[in-house]
């Protein structure tokens, strides 16, 4: 896979003491690499911030998108009136049930390798009021080792990859935190690239064997440390406020705000951003999120990972990708798209417009999937 920029990453719509109710502190930084050249060609050109009248209209702007992508328990909710349930159901024709059509699927799929990628928040785990409980359940926890015994398969995430392995547990899994700015290999496998940084140790976690890790914007780390500080102070007297240090990048969580005071999260996040412009800001469901300017998402953490497995361009594998949020969009175009032609599913209980083929409810539905995968793979032989 050849990184280049000019070619526009998506972007959505686009020292006192810190309370640990309201941050993920960084107890210690694992090693990564301090070369910046690999980052050099993924950089991309942004035009600086203008002040002024147009920072207020930017903060309305995402007021606006935080209001777009925050639906109200009404709309998500199984149990709505027949009128929403109905819209669904139309909505499916496009976006089919990937378990009323998995033996469809499985057609395609028979003679094929198939690599499983997953998200975590709201596809393995539900969306929850605080971030920090987002804590898979033990069946789900069992279904993802099992297919794991089958399938490659990568838990890509927007979550610190350290975060994601202490909710998920399993070592045998890719793990892609960051939006897949961090990806680290299973014990004893390799991840292969041009740019791949060296091998590093991570005792505690895989009992002192030595694992590889991709890190793409590794010379960023001290602006964030600097935007993290600068984010927590200016969003302190919000209640309800967390934000969440994911390492190669920051998440302002608004779930647990009043919704008069979403208006003045959009501009604390704002005002700290705006002069730093080698960060930019998107939007997931009911979280801002700052990450570095490179070009780099899920999509290409995918696109990584089927490379590092040895199986980028294949025609007989299949890849399939299941998430719930805006940035698995992605990822889902990368399969859509080719060359690494599979299906993306998408995780939602309400219609939305999609780069996906498939659909699933809900985390139950999404532990439901997986199981038949298991299951169409043991009747094989």
């Amino acid at each position: 896979m050849d990184i280049k920029s000019g070619h526009p990453s998506p972007v959505m719509t686009d020292s006192p003491q810190i309370s640990n109710s309201r941050l993920t502190v960084r107890q210690s930084r694992p090693p990564h690499s301090s070369s910046s050249s690999q980052n050099n060609n993924l950089l991309l050109t942004v035009p600086r911030k203008k002040t002024g009248i147009i920072d207020d209209v930017k903060a309305n702007a995402w007021f606006d998108a935080m209001i777009a992508s925050s639906p109200t328990p009404a709309l998500v909710n199984k149990d709505n009136d027949a009128t929403t349930d109905m819209t669904y159901r139309e909505w499916t024709v496009k976006y089919p049930s990937a378990l009323t059509t998995f033996e469809k699927i499985m057609s395609v799929a028979k003679g094929k390798r198939i690599a499983l990628f997953l998200d975590y928040d709201g596809t393995l785990s539900p969306i929850v009021e605080e971030p920090d409980a987002a804590y898979m359940s033990t069946d789900m926890r069992t279904a993802v080792q099992n297919v794991a015994k089958y399938f490659p398969t990568a838990i890509i995430s927007g979550r610190s990859r350290d975060k994601v392995y202490e909710f998920v547990g399993l070592s045998e899994l890719y793990y892609a935190g960051s939006h897949g700015m961090d990806i680290m290999s299973p014990a004893g496998e390799s991840l292969y690239h041009k740019h791949l940084t060296r091998t590093v140790s991570i005792n505690e976690q895989f009992q002192g064997k030595d694992v590889n890790l991709f890190q793409t914007a590794s010379e960023f780390l001290p602006m964030i440390d600097k935007v993290l500080c600068s984010l927590v102070e200016s969003t302190k007297d919000i209640k309800g406020v967390k934000v969440e240090d994911n390492r190669f990048c920051i998440s302002v969580h608004y779930r647990n705000v009043e919704d008069k005071n979403w208006k003045l999260v959009a501009q604390c996040v704002d005002d700290v951003i705006k002069t730093y412009p080698k960060l930019r800001l998107t939007h997931g469901r009911k979280v801002l999120e700052i990450r570095p300017v490179i070009d780099w998402d899920k999509g290409k953490a995918l696109t990584f990972l089927l490379e590092s497995l040895g199986l980028n361009n294949c025609e007989d594998v299949l890849p399939i990708y299941v998430g719930d949020d805006r940035t698995d969009e992605d990822a889902f175009k990368v399969l859509r798209d080719g060359p690494n032609y599979g299906y993306g599913v998408l995780v939602s209980a309400m219609p939305k417009v999609s780069n996906a083929f498939y659909s699933l409810r809900d985390p139950s539905e999404v532990m439901e999937f997986l199981k038949a995968l298991v299951t169409w793979k043991r009747s094989l032989g």
